[in-house]
């Protein structure tokens, strides 16, 4: 048995195994602010994984997303932040938080997978990938507020780290995207960089930014089987990014991650999708 908001058309192609498991004792919970007496729970097990480097944001930053209102818009852009915990006997078992951005005059929406951790306990159990599939949900909620069809494409998006063959849980995360079917825009193609996520004080008193170089996971949901994206198409995943880090983020710390796009293919250009484990040197900016 599965509840209601598991949608099995919602996952992935290599995610089926879902399916055969009765999800009956699983709850989703929404946490819409920080005073919600499960957010310090939810924060905290992300910290622990994703705080030491430098890939979570402050919990202030978090804060303000929510006393925003449920949308933000900037220019014509419209932002949608959603923290989910899946909850099983009074425990967490699985924490994600993803933003789904909308532009005006470009169809669809863009999902940005920010963080997805999977309680131990759970790992290998077929959680992970109703994990995956959420985010789905979060863009349609998004096109319901909007006014816009519910069945406008929907494109994944997360930032991970590149393999590491010293690392085996960055092995073990990109081998189940990658299982799932989810691809990599090519690294020696496109640099990316997400923001420095420390605190002003420290990022001045350190001598500047330090933004933390990582690869470009997607998932084009129900067009899994293209393995390429334009120019034009990768420029707009990025400033979809950098357009919802520049609401929470200073402009002098953004402006080397705006500097190193105005390097990246636009246009018809074609760029690969591979397998995540591949390996790949990105060039510098």
């Amino acid at each position: 048995m599965t509840p209601d908001w598991m949608i099995p058309a919602d996952l992935a192609p290599g995610d089926q195994k879902s399916l055969q498991r009765d999800w009956s004792g699983m709850e989703l919970h929404e946490i819409r602010s920080p005073s919600d007496p499960v957010f310090p729970t939810a924060y905290g097990a992300l910290w622990t994984e994703f705080g030491s480097s430098g890939e979570l944001e402050q919990a202030e930053i978090l804060a303000r997303r929510w006393e925003q209102g449920p949308v933000r818009t900037e220019a014509d852009w419209s932002f949608y932040y959603r923290m989910v915990v899946l909850m099983n006997g009074g425990k967490w078992a699985a924490v994600q938080d993803e933003t789904a951005i909308v532009r005006d005059g470009v169809p669809g929406a863009v999902v940005h997978v920010s963080h997805n951790l999977v309680a131990p306990e759970w790992r290998r159990t077929g959680l992970a990938g109703w994990m995956r599939a959420l985010p789905i949900s979060t863009a349609r909620t998004l096109f319901a507020k909007l006014g816009r069809p519910k069945d406008s494409p929907i494109t994944l998006l997360a930032e991970m780290e590149h393999p590491d063959l010293d690392s085996p849980p960055t092995h073990i995360r990109l081998a189940a995207i990658e299982k799932a079917g989810y691809k990599k825009i090519h690294p020696e193609r496109i640099a990316f960089w997400q923001p420095d996520f420390r605190p002003p004080t420290e990022i001045d008193a350190g001598g500047g930014p330090r933004p933390v170089p990582l690869s470009l996971v997607l998932r084009k949901v129900g067009r899994e089987h293209e393995d390429s994206l334009s120019g034009d198409e990768l420029q707009h995943l990025i400033r979809a990014l950098y357009t919802m880090y520049e609401l929470d983020f200073r402009p002098q710390d953004m402006a080397p991650l705006w500097a190193a796009l105005e390097k990246a293919p636009a246009g018809e250009d074609i760029l690969p999708l591979i397998p995540p484990t591949r390996s790949g040197d990105p060039y510098a900016p």
